[in-house]
């Protein structure tokens, strides 16, 4: 495990499109088709990374804490399966979270987000704009702080409520994306 922060992209950056497979229906999905009317939360996870493992039922409960049409929560998975079996899209499919949980099999997806780590979280506005990207919570593995989700539900809070979100945003910290080495 390689411990990886948040590349922080500028706030103001324009959500990429995508068109990303959806393991537990076998369709794909849209950015265009899931974007929240409010906002849209565009979390990179995986399987195995033990940093998701650890916040992994804090992210099931905010998939049901907003409305569904307000704030969508969009989950994706860009590591190499090759290498990472466990991320497979079949043990995708055996997840229940409450949110798309989408494959970015060609990996462009998290390149095009400039997403680093496993959890990285992306909030952006009803335009597609990112208010907020960096970290769940202070919470860590070891550090007994509690799981609240606080740095995201904040967010979220700020602009449902036409409030500033703070410019200071602390990244995430997670296990690196497993990118395929090229030949």
């Amino acid at each position: 495990m390689s411990l990886t922060k948040s590349s922080m992209i500028p706030l103001g950056y324009k959500a990429p499109a995508f068109d990303l497979l959806d393991p537990t229906t076998g369709k794909s999905r849209t950015l265009d088709e899931l974007k929240g009317e409010k906002a849209t939360l565009i979390m990179f996870i995986c399987n195995h990374c033990p940093f998701v493992i650890y916040i992994e039922e804090a992210l099931i409960a905010l998939g049901y804490e907003y409305d569904k049409n307000e704030v969508s929560i969009i989950a994706i998975n860009s590591n190499d399966t090759q290498t990472y079996i466990e991320d497979d899209p079949k043990y995708m499919a055996q997840k229940k979270y409450p949110f798309p949980y989408l494959y970015d099999e060609s990996q462009s997806v998290a390149k095009d987000y400039h997403a680093m780590c496993t959890p990285d979280f992306f909030l952006f506005d009803k335009d597609l704009a990112c208010v907020y990207r960096g970290q769940f919570d202070d919470s860590r593995l070891g550090n007994q702080n509690p799981i609240t989700g606080k740095n995201i539900k904040d967010a979220i809070h700020n602009l449902l409520t036409n409030q500033p979100i703070s410019k200071e945003q602390i990244p995430s910290i997670g296990c690196n994306i497993k990118f395929r080495v090229s030949n």
